[in-house]
């Protein structure tokens, strides 16, 4: 039997300088982020190694690489997290990104503007 795990990585927060305004790419905003990840666990439930499993401070330390690199928009943020993620963790089967922007400057009192993107292996079913 093939046991499916879920890994949750929830309200990552991050300065960064995302946004279409120059104000935005200059003085910056917070960021929230969260990362839903599911890939098999046997090996890892059995091993009890952390090199057998998606290491989630990997995991985190990918986000906060691509949260450092400054993006117009979240739909290329969401797609440089999911691709770099998946590119270091080969075996993950899906995984879903969202990405927050707090206070964004639309004009009013908006507490986020959010985007989420997921993403399918094609090699594992």
């Amino acid at each position: 039997m093939t046991r499916k795990g879920i890994i949750e990585l929830e309200n990552m927060e991050f300065h960064s300088f995302h946004g279409c305004f120059e104000a935005e790419r200059t003085v910056g905003n917070r960021f929230l982020v969260y990362m839903y990840i599911e890939t098999e666990v046997d090996k890892p439930s059995l091993s009890d190694n952390v090199k057998d499993t998606v290491n989630y401070l990997s995991v985190y330390e990918t986000i906060r690489e691509q949260m450092e690199r400054p993006s117009h928009i979240l739909e290329h943020v969401c797609r440089r997290i999911l691709e770099a993620v998946a590119q270091r963790f080969p075996q993950i089967a899906y995984a879903r990104v969202k990405v927050s922007k707090m206070a964004p400057p639309l004009g009013g009192n908006i507490e986020r503007v959010s985007l989420t993107l997921d993403y399918q292996n094609p090699e594992i079913q």
